[in-house]
């Protein structure tokens, strides 16, 4: 039954009783009411429309409850379902924002599943065209000024040897970067010794100190997942470098359970965490496509990222 007759029929049958309570009872008004015959209609009046009140209550407050949850709904966070009420008029008004609620998550999850794929494709594309054609442009140019240092006379010789070095050095970052876009050792070594070449690489490129913690015996994770943990780690500690100031940062890789945990902290300056830009915002959809739960904390005294993926 649709809601609009539901309501009708409810005021129908309101008035209805109330008409008949009014042909078939005991009750008359005159020409010229006196006050009991008012104070009569005054209380029919009112138990009509508590009746009427509680009867269109029970199948309404279903669309009160779907608008007030509508008006909460955040695109980028999973939704509470709505328990479904026994009338039939709210059970299918409920069912149906549920099943509406469950498409748009299906939907941004495949999205965002597309998405992220296309971006790690991009980065294994752009990381290759570094090594093959950035990396070795640069690494005939250092062979080039070798030589030219070689046969160049004493005063020009050192030109030359500063040139190559800052060569050299642009070459080390060209490397760095196309390991950041692919980490190869990820799917080499694994997941423990891709975070050991992770902190080291920024320590080796930041002022904190880092302390790295892995439990030993992890077992082994599906690829995807493995992936989103180094995605995070990373993105974690590009944040600590970048934004926090810290002197010193850990992260830690354990087992919780049947979820692995990993947790970076850092001692910086906090942020408010309710104003979170694209970074963040991708971990937390790259923690969403492996069923894993993304947790931030930030305050004075630093900022927490832990995430727990299910080891099946």
């Amino acid at each position: 039954m649709r809601l609009y007759w539901k309501v009708a029929l409810i005021n129908g049958a309101v008035l209805a009783g109330a008409a008949a309570l009014l042909v078939l009872g005991p009750f008359s008004v005159s020409r010229r009411p006196v006050v009991s015959e008012v104070a009569v209609l005054c209380i029919g009046l009112v138990a009509t429309l508590v009746t009427n009140g509680l009867l269109l209550r029970s199948s309404l407050a279903p669309v009160d409850r779907v608008a007030r949850e509508m008006a909460t709904v955040d695109p980028l966070h999973q939704a509470d379902r709505l328990t479904t009420p026994r009338s039939a008029p709210g059970r299918q008004l409920v069912t149906g924002f549920n099943a509406m609620v469950d498409r748009l998550e299906e939907e941004r999850a495949t999205s965002n599943a597309k998405a992220l794929a296309a971006q790690e494709a991009e980065r294994h594309r752009i990381a290759q065209e570094l090594h093959d054609e950035v990396g070795q442009r640069l690494t005939v140019v250092l062979l080039g000024l070798k030589q030219a240092e070689q046969r160049a006379p004493a005063d020009l010789a050192a030109d030359l040897a500063q040139l190559r070095e800052t060569t050299r050095e642009g070459l080390d970052d060209v490397r760095r970067v196309a390991r950041q876009l692919r980490p190869g050792v990820l799917a080499d070594l694994g997941l423990a010794s891709a975070l050991a070449a992770l902190t080291t690489d920024f320590a080796r490129h930041s002022t904190a100190t880092v302390r790295r913690a892995v439990s030993p015996g992890l077992p082994t994770l599906p690829a995807d997942v493995e992936l989103v943990v180094y995605r995070v780690a990373q993105e974690a500690l590009t944040n600590a470098a970048r934004h926090s100031r810290a002197d010193a940062v850990e992260l830690s890789l354990t087992r919780v359970g049947d979820r692995i945990a990993l947790e970076v902290v850092d001692d910086g300056r906090g942020f408010d965490v309710r104003t979170e830009g694209a970074g963040l915002r991708g971990m937390r959809e790259r923690a969403r496509l492996v069923a894993g739960d993304l947790r931030l904390t930030s305050g004075p005294a630093g900022t927490a990222v832990r995430l727990e993926v299910p080891v099946a």
